[in-house]
């Protein structure tokens, strides 16, 4: 029943023809039951219950048109007949009737319809409801209309199930099964087999997936089936074919058991096929950055002799030059002063040097081929490349190497396609007598690396390296919303006004940055020989907000964190998102739930969670884990802690929500995991993962994401903004330079957002502009290249494509911007975006040299996240803070645990936070809001993080809160 004002205006306003037939009835409290009898029956179209109480606030507004006490409805149908009568009356006044069993099969088979494209019950009911008003029935009891829900869902299940399998012959049904039972050839199920696929990049772990791509093969599974069933219906069984292990799966019903089986198959046969071409492109490059290392590491070696040969070559110089001074015979000098003998001696090893002083990477490459091999000849027949362009090289060197091996024959043919290589390789490959047939294989397999990773070449079967455009939304869609005005872009539809505006805009800004730099206007930036200076800021935070920082510290109540979770969790109700893959039931064991989320948060791990935990036990932490934690169960319950967060009335002393910063933070990776983790320098010799957060400027975190320390994080700065299900709506967004480039600026301009990044050596980045660079003369030094204005309009189309699919959330952003960033010799669609982002960068680049406010405000959003990954640190300590994990998908679960919990941390000393401010003020002290913005909530000393963890006790809040640790008490204590 509405209780809203605009529901009950909408819905229980009573009509003059309602009065009168309201007005029959005696005495008020009948005329009132009457009417809210009416009223239900009207909307939401059901009778009311024995002994039911409407809602107040309906109440109040049905009486006030009847100049009743809304008290007088407790005196109505004290006799069950009076309520029966008027029921079968306002039937027939509203043209209702009960419903009848045509009725209820209309019902289900709505409900059918609507189960088959979703598992939501709510989705369902509402469906079933629909039906029955439009047949104008009376709704029947909530238990009727669950049970033909739930009665729908299962028949929609099994349609499905039926779907997926008709036209099975008993061979492959039978074939089916036997992946559930144990093969003595590999001592497990193949269906485990098939799923537990090594993921470390290697040789021998990508031979290991193409078998059993090849095996999968064999079963003759055409993933077309996909198309017969609903997408949803379609992610919901792969969601439980996900979490089911064999011994499980061998317990269904052979309906589901055998569609089960089929679901995993044609997802096993994408995810094998993505991860064995990713495995091949981190092979191949981890294959050059190695020989780049092996080139450094010979340098080095070499060191001890060059310096001797170069000793030799001052002494050899140092002679002549004295035989030139004396007028001596220069040979005789040499022979005095270095030595003939020692000249010849060092010829063979200088010529040696220099030979192989600085050899290409492709030769020091070369010298892995063995391990290359291993793999090359089985990748290249495993997959089917296509290229959009006819007769494409690379596709033709692929088959003649893919004949090579077929033949078994170790040389090149006289004639083999080089076009796809560069000169330099060329050269190598042809420099002796015969072709070098290694060179010519492992210059043609990076080759093909990079067209795949920058989407110029795709393989048939993977859903990652696909064409570009089949990633974006279907060109037809696209084009409907560009005709209607829908595509809600921050730009207009016609390039040509959009450009004509920026040059305007640009223009205007160059020539008073100009002005106000020569005559000393701007704030904080000084130019000194033509070159714009920026005065670093200082801090902003005065030593009084330290202090009070402090005080507040001093009065958080002391907290373990498993009753720190559940506090949030009865405040927020966060720990009921984690519902159950199959029934989307919430969770019965609240305590189990929270004991692995906080798992997964200190890196702990669920067995040894159980071992610290008293209450819970391992198999209840599994059970809780296998089959409710999930990647969109954990995006539901952090947007239930950061959303009650934002709607903190403290929150908005620090934020309106509309900005936030995004950065990455590096984790190193141990034992096993160390295998699949990339190396950057930048952190040191040892492998591990970024983990890239989000953090709105409220301190709510609302996005994290596992990526590769080898990996810009400027791919994955938009992908935060739109892979999260909170309120937040974020306008301006910060980042350090690792998440800036040309491309994001642009994207950025097309979706309507604002990118405010902190760039490092600004004064060495130019302005590009419209006009002749000499039309700024007091900047000249920072006028960069013109801009290609016909490039952006020729691809106007194209940009605005890409940024629709985008803002539809048809792909992530960080798909495209990897793809455009990875080819050596970009695509006309990435040149144009990098020209837009120019514009765009030059506009933001003015911006900052004129704007302290802009400087600080981007200073003070970083500065948040940078405080909020010492507390990530504090958390995550557990195995020394070291990841171990292999999987992509356990690294999610650790950085989403992680984000959750530190989101519960910042929330509980939030509220705490406020309450201690509240007493403080009601103690007569003045605390302004400008000094009280710079007490943050990232506090963890107050936190036991360690010890043993007790979930089976509650502690006795009386009222609500934990009292709060005042001077007072604690001396009293004390």
């Amino acid at each position: 029943m509405p209780t809203d004002e605009d529901s009950l205006i909408r819905h229980y306003t009573l009509s003059p023809a309602d009065r009168l037939e309201i007005a029959v009835r005696r005495r008020k409290h009948n005329q009132l039951g009457f009417a809210v009898q009416l009223c239900l029956m009207r909307y939401p179209g059901r009778t009311l219950m024995a002994n039911e109480i409407p809602p107040r606030m309906m109440l109040h507004y049905i009486a006030e048109q009847l100049n009743a006490e809304p008290e007088s409805f407790n005196s109505y149908a004290r006799r069950e007949p009076t309520r029966l009568e008027h029921v079968s009356h306002l039937l027939a006044y509203l043209g209702m009737r009960t419903a009848a069993a045509p009725d209820r099969r209309a019902a289900l088979m709505s409900g059918i319809e609507t189960a088959a494209t979703t598992d939501k019950g709510s989705s369902i009911a509402k469906a079933i409801v629909t039906t029955m008003r439009e047949r104008n029935v009376v709704l029947p009891t909530p238990d009727t209309i669950e049970r033909i829900g739930l009665a729908a869902r299962a028949i929609a299940r099994r349609r499905a199930e039926a779907a997926l399998i008709s036209g099975f012959s008993a061979e492959q049904l039978q074939s089916l099964d036997d992946l559930l039972k144990v093969d003595p050839a590999i001592a497990q199920t193949r269906f485990h087999w098939l799923r537990s696929a090594p993921d470390a990049p290697g040789s021998s772990n990508l031979v290991a997936m193409m078998e059993r791509l090849s095996f999968i093969r064999t079963l003759n599974i055409d993933p077309r089936l996909q198309g017969r069933i609903h997408s949803g219906r379609w992610d919901q069984m792969i969601r439980e074919g996900d979490v089911t292990p064999a011994w499980l799966a061998a317990d269904f019903n052979a309906s589901r058991r055998r569609a089960t089986i089929v679901a995993q198959v044609i997802k096993l046969g994408h995810k094998l096929t993505d991860d064995a071409v990713t495995m091949f492109i981190k092979l191949i490059g981890r294959l050059f950055s190695q020989a780049n290392n092996r080139k450094k590491q010979r340098h080095a070696e070499t060191r001890k002799e060059t310096a001797k040969a170069l000793r030799l070559f001052l002494d050899t110089i140092s002679a002549l030059q004295a035989a030139n001074d004396n007028d001596e015979d220069a040979i005789e000098t040499i022979n005095r002063y270095v030595g003939w003998h020692r000249l010849l001696q060092v010829k063979p090893a200088l010529e040696a040097m220099v030979e192989n002083g600085d050899p290409d990477p492709l030769l020091v490459a070369v010298e892995q081929y063995a391990n290359v091999r291993k793999y090359a000849a089985l990748f290249l027949r495993t997959f089917a490349f296509r290229s959009a362009r006819r007769n494409d090289p690379l596709l033709a060197a692929i088959e003649t190497l893919k004949s090579l091996y077929e033949d078994g024959r170790r040389s090149l043919p006289d004639r083999v396609p080089v076009a796809h290589l560069g000169t330099t390789a060329r050269k190598l490959i042809f420099s002796g007598s015969k072709p070098d047939r290694r060179l010519y294989e492992i210059a043609t397999l990076a080759a093909l690396r990079e067209r795949l990773r920058s989407a110029d070449v795709w393989v048939e079967g993977s859903r990652v390296f696909r064409p570009m455009d089949e990633h974006l939304m279907p060109r037809p869609a696209f084009t409907d919303l560009k005709d209607t005005d829908q595509l809600g872009l921050g730009v207009q539809r016609d390039g040509a006004q959009w450009l004509a505006q920026m040059q305007q805009l640009l223009d205007f800004n160059l020539k008073r940055l100009a002005h106000r730099a020569r005559n000393g206007k701007l704030e904080g930036v000084r130019l000194e020989a033509g070159t714009l200076l920026v005065t670093p800021l200082a801090s902003e935070v005065p030593a009084a907000a330290e202090e009070l920082n402090l005080e507040l510290n001093d009065m958080y109540p002391l907290v373990e964190v498993p009753d720190l979770l559940r506090e949030v969790h009865e405040w927020t109700g966060f720990a009921d998102q984690f519902t159950y893959v199959r029934t989307g039931d919430m969770p019965q064991n609240i305590a189990a739930m929270l004991a692995g989320t906080l798992a997964d948060a200190t890196n702990l791990g669920p067995k040894r969670m159980a071992g610290a935990s008293k209450g819970i036990s391992a198999h209840q932490i599994g059970w809780m884990r296998m089959f409710h934690a999930r990647t969109e169960t954990y995006r539901a319950a952090q947007a239930s802690v950061t959303d009650a967060h934002a709607r903190h009335p403290h929150a908005l002393l620090w934020g309106n929500g509309t900005t936030a910063s995004s950065d990455g933070q590096f984790f190193r990776a141990s034992d096993r995991a160390a295998g699949r983790g990339d190396i950057n320098l930048h952190y040191g010799s040892e492998p591990g993962t970024k983990f890239y957060s989000h953090l709105s400027d409220q301190y709510g975190y609302f996005s994290i994401l596992p990526i590769s320390p080898t990996e810009s994080e400027a791919a994955y700065v938009l992908d935060g903004l739109f892979d999260h299900d909170t309120i937040l709506d974020i306008e301006e967004h910060f980042t350090d330079t690792g998440g800036a480039s040309d491309h994001v600026f642009a994207l950025f301009a097309l979706i309507g957002k604002r990118f405010a990044p902190r760039l490092r050596n600004l004064k060495d980045r130019k302005f590009h502009t419209f006009e002749k660079a000499d039309t700024y003369p007091a900047l000249a030094d920072h006028i960069g290249v013109r801009i290609n204005t016909a490039l952006i309009m020729e691809y106007w189309d194209d940009l605005l494509h890409l940024a629709a699919s985008i803002r539809a959330r048809t792909v992530a952003p960080s798909t495209i911007l990897k793809k455009l960033a990875a080819s050596p010799n970009p695509s006309q669609l990435a040149k144009a975006l990098r020209e837009l982002g120019r514009i765009e960068r030059s506009l933001f680049m003015i911006e900052w040299y004129s704007s302290p406010a802009l400087r600080r405000r981007c200073q003070a959003g970083l500065n948040k996240g940078e405080a909020a990954h010492k507390l990530k640190r504090a958390v995550f300590f557990h195995e020394r803070g070291e990841i171990r994990d292999r999987s992509f998908e356990s690294q999610a679960f650790r950085a989403s645990g992680l984000n959750l919990v530190v989101s519960a941390i910042v929330h509980w000393n939030t509220v705490y936070l406020s309450r201690a401010v509240t007493h403080l003020l009601q103690g007569g002290r003045n605390i302004p809001d400008a000094l009280l913005k710079h007490v943050s909530p990232l506090s963890w000393e107050h936190i036991n993080l360690t010890g043993i963890y007790a979930w089976d006790t509650a502690p006795d809040l009386p009222e609500g809160f934990r009292p709060l640790r005042l001077p007072g008490k604690m001396l009293l204590a004390a």
